[in-house]
């Protein structure tokens, strides 16, 4: 059986009110879609079970790290694709590890804890990787969508409407942090960075403080945008077989608007725009070939000043925002916690 297989409607649709407010509650969550409080719990402790979603918390790294991700392409000796992206995986700075076709063999996201561990880790630790033959880096500059953004289109406006009532509205995106993490910040975000959806009573046993000063630090974290719950769901189990990372040419007046424009479209789960030999990079999940190519003779053929265009099929995603996968099912703990303890 399929991992798409294993998701029906009503799994489908919870998974699309979670994707919009992943902290709702189960009363808001059964009110929207229309079913009882006790039917949305089962649900989703039952996808938990089967390891098909899970909700973490993406934590804002400019609080952390002095580093910017970085995209790298990594070439393979023949037949050993698998085995280095194994490798590469378990580094503590692989936020995205997979094999792929096109450009390289493997691609990965990684995140350094400072701008020194960042030079060591691709100019050092990467290329000497057994296995590895070459690669090829590219610095993200800015991120113009991110995952938690990533929605499947299956609710009514006013559904939406409805959930987003409960989402804590975060801080301008970009916007330069005048503030620093506290230890009891801290530890909450550690603990909201596992699970997206603790809540305050969880938090307060797990810090040892009150739940009204759990209540009050979770919201101010969700407020300055310092965590942003979401939703890991692999593509493939909610009906989008085909993940690509396209790599665009464009010239320099024109990479705003057309990472702008990346980031609205339907596809994109990581759009970002890159110094290197590319300027814009877009993560996209599709429905299959059809719609990958729709998508490169129509949507890319009407964007301003794109002068080359580079794509990459995903093969298998090892891991995903630190967490590892295995056919679609979310098998592994996050592992920024090794990071984040850096």
């Amino acid at each position: 059986m399929s991992t798409a297989a294993l998701l029906d409607e009503a799994d489908l649709d919870l998974v699309a009110a979670l994707q919009v407010s992943p902290r709702a509650s189960l009363a808001t969550l059964g009110e929207v879609l229309s079913t009882s409080p006790s039917t949305v719990g089962r649900r989703i402790d039952r996808l938990l079970g089967r390891q098909l979603l899970r909700v973490v918390g993406q934590v804002d790294w400019s609080l952390l790290s002095d580093s910017h991700p970085h995209h790298v392409w990594v070439t393979t000796a023949p037949g050993a694709a698998r085995e280095v992206a194994e490798r590469l995986a378990e580094l503590p700075e692989a936020q995205f590890t997979a094999v792929t076709t096109g450009r390289a063999d493997v691609h990965l996201t990684v995140q350094a804890r400072t701008r020194r561990g960042a030079g060591v880790l691709l100019t050092e630790t990467v290329p000497r990787t057994p296995g590895v033959v070459a690669t090829h880096t590219e610095l993200v500059l800015r991120a113009t969508s991110k995952a938690d953004r990533w929605r499947l289109d299956r609710l009514t406006q006013e559904q939406v409407r409805a959930l987003e009532a409960e989402v804590v509205p975060p801080g301008a995106p970009g916007a330069p942090h005048t503030w620093r993490l506290s230890d009891l910040e801290g530890a909450a975000v550690r603990l909201l960075h596992v699970d997206g959806r603790a809540s305050a009573a969880e938090m307060s046993r797990a810090l040892s403080v009150s739940r009204s000063t759990a209540h009050r630090v979770v919201t101010s974290l969700l407020s300055r945008g310092a965590v942003a719950p979401r939703v890991e769901v692999e593509p493939s189990v909610v009906g989008f077989a085909l993940e690509v990372i396209v790599a665009l040419q464009v010239r320099p007046g024109s990479t705003a608007e057309v990472s702008d424009h990346l980031a609205r479209h339907r596809s994109a789960r990581y759009v970002s725009v890159v110094a290197g030999s590319s300027s814009v990079i877009h993560q996209g999940a599709f429905t299959g070939a059809e719609d990958l190519a729709a998508f490169l003779e129509e949507d890319l053929a009407a964007l301003p000043g794109v002068d080359g265009v580079g794509v990459s099929v995903v093969v298998d995603v090892l891991q995903r925002y630190w967490v590892r996968r295995t056919d679609g099912r979310i098998t592994g703990v996050t592992r920024a916690l090794d990071w984040l303890a850096g």
